[in-house]
């Protein structure tokens, strides 16, 4: 092959050449999460989709928890805190991490789906064990009816007991604050939080997507009653002009994974412009196995290690539709549907095998050993993986069969 162009490379070029290979190289280390509402969708659906980004060995589960009624003034024990039970809690889905008690995503029988993402702000990482933001996203799938419920759930708790704790099952701590896109029906929520104090951004129309960084701005629909006092009393903010919460709140010194998340974030926001107005489950899904943004991730410490895309007719008549992977790396894995029913039963084949009292996160001093979490899904997923020539007749297969649902259920 011949080069016919000039051939100028300064110093400046090779400069922003070798932080190219530097970013590059540096896996973005979190997740994304996306919703379109109408008119960004095709048809008359609010379409929500996560990819969960975690430690590549990690096993993703999928569980379900039927509604249920608690005696009053119990408990329930999160994943390191216990807290006073609801009296009610509602039937959700969950893909979680399968080492823990709460979720990266999941909806309920009400059709409000959550996702979270981690974030660094200028408030601290509490290293005192508290609420996980997975666990405040399984509690307000289970007591909250719509977004916006869902959203007081989670502020209240969040303002009660916290958030902390590690957040990967290793003996290095690892800890970091959340955002949260909550969705229902009829609208969506952004929830931005520092340490005990959040903010919020109601859309009620469009494409948005969020990642590891805050996205609020001066846009806030509601937020915590001493956001502003705290962030003056800190000398973050004069007190005069408008307050942005994004630039209050974002770190002076960010770390390296927020910043490599800037990439992925607009990678995301033009996948999701180049399609608004025309949003369906399969566009969704093709954004969520997009590689060339960083959206699927497969770097050499972490993956996406489970994804999920709902829709979610405006028509209360209409059955909300949940699409989830179980395995890792949506772009060779399959979106398989689950629809709230009558009838619903858990399915082994995508529950990981538990272990009790004597489980290494339920010991002191905590992740002291490692523990076999494969489910079967999860083990048949990496034997695919393993024979080439398996692995794409499977692959096709079943993508036949995941395009063949969404033919069946008009999506």
């Amino acid at each position: 092959m011949r080069y016919s162009g000039p051939f100028n490379l300064h110093v400046r070029d090779l400069l922003q050449i070798h932080k190219s290979l530097l970013r590059m190289a540096e896996p973005p280390r979190s997740c994304d999460c996306f919703v379109s509402l109408p008119p960004g969708s095709k048809e008359d659906y609010v379409i929500f989709g996560k990819n969960s980004d975690r430690p590549r060995d990690e096993v993703q589960e999928v569980v379900y928890y039927p509604t249920s009624s608690h005696t009053p003034g119990s408990t329930v024990e999160c994943t390191y805190i216990s807290i006073p039970q609801a009296e009610h809690t509602h039937a959700v889905v969950l893909s979680r991490p399968a080492w823990l008690w709460g979720a990266e995503m999941g909806a309920n029988e009400h059709g409000v789906c959550i996702g979270n993402e981690a974030i660094w702000t200028k408030e601290p990482v509490d290293p005192e064990e508290a609420l996980l933001g997975m666990d405040l996203v399984r509690l307000g799938l289970e007591r909250g009816d719509s977004a916006w419920a869902a959203l007081n759930v989670i502020t209240g708790l969040l303002e009660q007991h916290g958030q902390g704790g590690a957040c990967r099952e290793a003996a290095e701590h690892f800890s970091y604050h959340n955002t949260f896109l909550l969705v229902d029906r009829q609208e969506s929520w952004i929830l931005e939080t520092a340490g005990k104090l959040w903010a919020a951004q109601k859309v009620t129309e469009g494409v948005k997507n969020i990642s590891n960084q805050l996205t609020i701005g001066t846009e806030i629909s509601a937020e915590h009653p001493e956001l502003r006092a705290v962030a003056q009393a800190q000398g973050w903010w004069s007190g005069e002009g408008e307050f942005s919460f994004s630039a209050v709140f974002s770190p002076d010194n960010p770390p390296a994974r927020m910043e490599m998340a800037k990439q992925r974030y607009m990678g995301g926001t033009a996948l999701l412009q180049q399609h608004n107005g025309s949003v369906t489950a399969e566009v969704m899904m093709s954004i969520l196995r997009d590689k060339a943004s960083g959206i699927c991730m497969d770097s050499e410490g972490f993956c996406t290690t489970g994804s999920m895309v709902s829709i979610l007719p405006r028509n209360p008549d209409m059955p909300c539709v949940h699409f989830l992977t179980a395995t890792p790396d949506p772009s060779r894995s399959v979106f398989k549907p689950f629809i709230f029913s009558e009838s619903m039963r858990p399915v082994n084949m995508v529950m990981s095998p538990q272990y009790g009292p004597d489980d290494p996160v339920r010991t002191q001093p905590r992740f002291q050993h490692q523990v076999d979490r494969k489910h079967e899904l999860y083990k048949a997923h990496q034997t695919a993986l393993t024979s080439p020539d398996a692995g794409v007749s499977l692959q096709e297969t079943m993508r036949y069969l995941e395009s063949h649902e969404r033919e069946q259920l008009s999506l």
